[in-house]
């Protein structure tokens, strides 16, 4: 193939990647986009770990799981008889994979009516603005870009004492790819993936025990959020060990046995599949060549500006590759951002409102400053919280479990933080982005009507308790 010349190229079609390559195609912009994700047989796709291997394969099976758990636990309070319920893991994976196929297809559709050129291959940024492309049918070609935008994202971080066996030492892809439901299961790490997975499974049998290193419970939530939801999971049956560093697992005779130190000394326990999920780390890996003059910096992240400029001009990078949160939706918001402005339009991000959600039951999310991080401002602060126990839509769904937190400043109600344990938390999160988005005020939220019954009054119910207002709780 012929080199080709392009406006923009971007390495990388995760969810940071291909908004970018879209977004700039919008904006009459003539776009490659180059993607080297492998499926495990050997298929190409687009669309990243998100689409093929976390955010979207996690959701199937959490919806999945949550509704065989519903069926085995909750429907006879409302009347509702089940008689041999089992669990087909193998329909509930195919569906998984249905839907997974359905959106990484999408994106080249999407790539087809935006006129994106998409390549199947590993890209390499070059000196002077050329992309090396090693493409999946073997070919190698140059192409050259006005604008190249790295969207490489991330991999998980390797766990030396828990060398993967990609059978009963996995990482979250393989966690996500079990044919049997594990009698024993162990989590590595207690953070969003370690919590998902770990209810996924411990939903439809297994015993689960998830070993975390950090003594603190969902470090990065509010800390009464994160005290609540530790007191959910334990009712669930999630065995969470705070303080539990792994020293050693070792696969003997068809077990994973793991040896970890905690406050009591050394201990150990016996699994049939592990699960080690710590953390993800910046992928650049054949990413930039030696001449390329992007700098990383020390932690392996490549270093941008506010606008996700790059230390060499016109070179840009998005996601989980810069700093930040590493979020698919902080990420497409960023590659929309660089699109716009490489098109001359206006730009921005404002990273003091992204949202954080955890897809467990109840679901887990916030937006802005946790109490704490409040307390170190010095700012003089409200709080107002109520409960899902009091709301009636929440009744009738028979999920009361969790509750909204509402942090505002003391001398003029801005909103500072919102915080949310309970059914639906990743959706009803969003007016509480979109509130501190437009500086809102506790007021605007208590002025606002909201529809009854819906989980939302729980929102409207918070704001009016910062004040001592609250209609459906007891004022203190």
């Amino acid at each position: 193939m012929s080199d080709q010349i392009f406006d923009v190229v971007v390495i990388g079609g995760g969810p940071s990647g291909y908004p970018a390559a879209i977004r700039a195609a919008q904006n009459g912009l003539s776009v490659a986009c180059i993607d080297e994700w492998e499926n495990r047989d050997g298929s190409r796709a687009f669309g990243g770990t998100c689409l093929n291997a976390g955010c979207i394969p996690s959701k199937a099976l959490l919806e999945s799981s949550e509704l065989y758990h519903r069926a085995a636990s909750e429907f006879k309070s409302h009347g509702i008889a089940v008689h041999g319920l089992a669990i087909d893991v193998t329909t509930m994976q195919s569906r998984k994979e249905k839907i997974v196929k359905q959106l990484t297809d999408g994106i080249e559709v999407l790539f087809k009516s935006n006129g994106v050129t998409p390549f199947k291959g590993h890209g390499r940024l070059l000196a002077g603005n050329q992309v090396e492309v090693h493409a999946a049918d073997g070919e190698t070609l140059v192409i050259s870009a006005k604008h190249v935008i790295l969207a490489s994202g991330s991999t998980p971080i390797a766990l030396p004492v828990a060398p993967l066996d990609s059978d009963r030492i996995v990482d979250s892809w393989g966690g996500l790819e079990f044919d049997t439901v594990p009698g024993r299961l162990g989590v590595i790490g207690a953070g969003v993936v370690g919590l998902e997975l770990g209810s996924v499974w411990q939903r439809l049998g297994a015993k689960v025990v998830i070993l975390e290193a950090l003594d603190d419970f969902l470090y990065m939530a509010d800390s009464q959020i994160a005290k609540e939801a530790q007191r959910y999971f334990k009712r669930q049956g999630l065995d969470i060990r705070l303080g539990a560093k792994v020293t050693a697992a070792n696969v003997k005779d068809d077990a994973v046995t793991v040896n970890y130190e905690d406050s009591d000394g050394a201990s150990s326990l016996e699994f049939d599949k592990l699960i080690v999920c710590v953390g993800r780390r910046p992928f650049t890996e054949g990413l930039l060549a030696g001449d390329a003059g992007v700098a990383l910096d020390d932690q392996g992240f490549v270093q941008v500006d506010e606008h996700c400029k790059t230390s060499v001009p016109q070179v840009w990078a998005v996601g989980d590759v810069v700093r930040g949160p590493m979020l698919a939706h902080k990420g497409t918001e960023e590659g929309v951002m660089v699109a716009d402005i490489i098109a001359g339009k206006v730009g921005e991000m404002n990273y003091n409102v992204i949202p954080s959600v955890i897809y467990t039951a109840p679901e887990i999310a916030w937006v802005g400053k946790t109490e704490a991080e409040v307390q170190e401002t010095g700012r003089d602060y409200k709080v107002g919280t109520f409960s899902f126990a009091a709301n009636g839509r929440a009744k009738g769904m028979e999920q009361t479990e969790g509750m909204v937190k509402l942090i505002t400043d003391e001398s003029d109600d801005e909103l500072l933080g919102v915080h949310i344990i309970g059914p639906m938390a990743g959706e009803l999160i969003a007016e509480a982005v979109l509130a501190m988005e437009f500086s809102a005020t506790g007021e605007d939220l208590q002025r606002t009507i909201h529809a009854h019954p819906t989980l939302s009054e729980a929102i409207h119910e918070a704001a009016l308790a910062a004040d001592q207002r609250a209609i459906h709780a007891i004022s203190r």
